[in-house]
This record gives C-alpha cells, sequence and structure tokens, in this order.
C-alpha cells in the first residue's frame, strides 16, 4: 500500500449504509453524544503520506473532540516527516483543547518513538 490511509469514527455523521468515503477517509459515525474520535492509521507514516495525512488530522480536529485517538497498529514504516505529523497534530491538538492518545502502535512505531524519546510526549491508552 502507498501511504498512509485514513479510517475513523467520527461523531454526528450520517452515512446511507452505516459508512461513507470521504477523501480517503472511511467515516463510521458513532452513537452520539461522543467526545472521542478515534482514527486509524493505516500502511506508511512517511514523506509520501504526510501532507495528505496532515490536512485529514487537521480537519478531524477542526470538527471539535475532547480525545483524539491515534490507532498506530496498522502503520508499517513511519520517518521523520510522519513524525512530524504526529508532533504538528499534539500541538494543534492541545490549542483547541483536544487531548490526543495513541493506540496500540505497531512495533515499528514504537521503536521509533522509543529511539526519539518520543514515547515520553504522548499519552498512550487502551484499546
Amino acid at each position: 500500500m502507498n501511504g498512509v490511509h485514513l479510517s475513523g469514527v467520527l461523531p454526528g455523521r450520517t452515512a446511507g449504509a452505516g459508512q461513507a468515503e470521504e477523501d480517503n477517509m472511511t467515516v463510521t459515525p458513532s452513537a452520539p453524544p461522543s467526545d472521542r474520535i478515534v482514527v486509524k492509521l493505516s500502511g506508511g507514516l512517511d514523506s509520501a503520506a504526510a501532507p495528505a495525512l496532515r490536512e485529514q488530522l487537521i480537519d478531524v480536529l477542526h470538527r471539535g473532540t475532547g480525545v483524539l485517538v491515534l490507532d498506530l497498529s496498522r502503520v508499517l514504516s513511519c520517518d521523520t516527516a510522519g513524525l512530524a505529523v504526529l508532533i504538528g497534530t499534539q500541538r494543534r491538538a492541545r490549542l483547541l483543547g483536544t487531548t490526543i492518545s495513541l493506540l496500540a502502535p505497531s512495533p515499528v512505531v514504537a521503536k521509533v518513538l522509543r529511539s526519539t524519546g518520543l514515547d515520553r510526549s504522548f499519552s498512550f491508552c487502551a484499546a
């Protein structure tokens, strides 16, 4: 798979048969009210995917939520551009009063976070 595929659960959305495709994002409505959005990433979290992913995550943040959970369990690779997206998303989220939590980082992502010390900058949550 080229790039990162982003799918998530967005509160207050309606869709035909339970899902709708919107700009490479699978939108599945959750039962309102929801103060938590879970976004599942898959593929490469790298320089090829970073620009589009950044825009999609900014869009999700501006829809509003108390907690944004990034499920990283299916991310196959991560480079500095991918880390920059995570850090930038976290900074923007703080400005908007949103908490970012990472869920189940894949072994490769966990290794990159540990080796850069970023594992101490993010909060992690259980499934």
